[in-house]
């Protein structure tokens, strides 16, 4: 019994050292500047023909999210934009069919008159190169706004260590400032070759990508990935984390269930934000496999290797009726 309270008790202090190098001061904020997220987004439905192509949401009066409607694109992707004093910062534009450029300038508007400016530099850049994150770049780089002067940074390598003064990728860090707002960037490939996660050290929010979200999280290179959790878990350690944000919701609400690939309606999805619990969590079941790819279900996310050994015909049959019926209804999907 008493080896037993002993193993107990150095367990404890582990814990309470790890949780400890990542607390603020005083129960009043910290100097971490708040904000709020919806109880729940639009998804695509249920009837397309009320939802608007994007919902936006004001974070706080220098934080706004836009997710895609479901209507457009069953991949519903969140984007996020950030304004600093000297200039804006959009990551990334969106899925097929979105047609981001209204929406976009209708927030950069109101901000630019509520703050009583006549114009603001935006950066567009990106959380990795997948096509429902860019496909938005063309209508961006041709967007003709007087308002909006537009700084694009390619989804390579290459250009993202540049604008973030990455010298040595992945292992180092690099940033980006917005005027009095420090944006971190780590480089986590794993999922593509140039994802990045942001901290907002204003918020403290943790922005992933599709590296961890409520959700199906692709891994295609695993042995890269692994080490890129190792690396946001290495880097948090000290850090306050308010929200990890990511850019899909696939996750019901019942633990360890999500919803199949090409869902349009999600009216039961998962709560976007996760806690930095979520990356220790992933980091064990990493671990746990020894370096050899599995699909693994967690509570509010899955592990999800791809790649020829985990091609199912069952997960693309599944895939093609999803799509068909709720395509057929997505004008009404309260009726069967």
């Amino acid at each position: 019994m008493a080896k037993v309270r002993l193993a107990f008790s150095v367990a404890a202090i582990v814990l309470l050292t790890s949780i400890s190098q990542a607390q603020i001061s005083e129960p009043n904020g910290g100097g971490i500047r708040q904000g709020n997220l919806p109880l729940a987004w639009n998804t695509g439905g249920p009837k397309c023909m009320e939802m608007p192509e994007w919902q936006v949401h004001e974070y706080n009066p220098d934080l706004f999210i836009l997710r895609q409607s479901g209507c457009t694109d069953f991949e519903k992707p969140f984007l996020y934009l950030l304004f600093g004093k000297e200039r804006a910062l959009l990551l990334d534009t969106g899925s097929r069919n979105g047609n981001l450029a209204p929406a976009l300038q209708h927030a950069v508007h109101q901000w630019l008159s509520r703050n009583k400016r006549t114009s603001i530099s935006l950066v567009v850049a990106h959380s990795h190169s997948h096509s429902d994150h860019t496909a938005g770049d063309a209508e961006l780089k041709a967007l003709k706004d007087p308002a909006i002067s537009i700084d694009f940074v390619p989804a390579t390598v290459e250009a993202t260590k540049k604008f973030y003064g990455i010298a040595n990728w992945p292992e180092d860090h690099g940033s980006v400032d917005l005027g009095d707002r420090m944006i971190d960037v780590i480089a986590i490939p794993g999922h593509d070759t140039v994802s990045v996660a942001l901290y907002d050290r204003q918020t403290a929010i943790l922005f992933t990508g599709d590296s961890l979200y409520p959700g199906r999280i692709y891994i295609r290179d695993f042995p890269a990935f692994a080490a890129s959790n190792t690396r946001l878990v290495n880097f948090t350690e000290d850090k306050p984390v308010s929200h990890i944000l990511g850019c899909h919701i696939e996750e019901t609400r019942t633990p360890y269930l999500d919803y199949p690939v090409g869902t349009i309606y999600q009216p039961d999805e998962h709560e976007l934000p996760l806690s930095r619990g979520a990356l220790l969590e992933m980091q064990s079941a990493l671990q746990s496999l020894n370096g050899t790819p599995k699909r693994v279900a967690l509570r509010d996310f899955s592990l999800w290797p791809t790649g020829p050994a985990f091609r199912s015909n069952d997960e693309q049959s599944k895939f093609k009726e999803t799509q068909e019926y709720q395509r057929k209804h997505m004008w009404d999907q309260t009726q069967p």
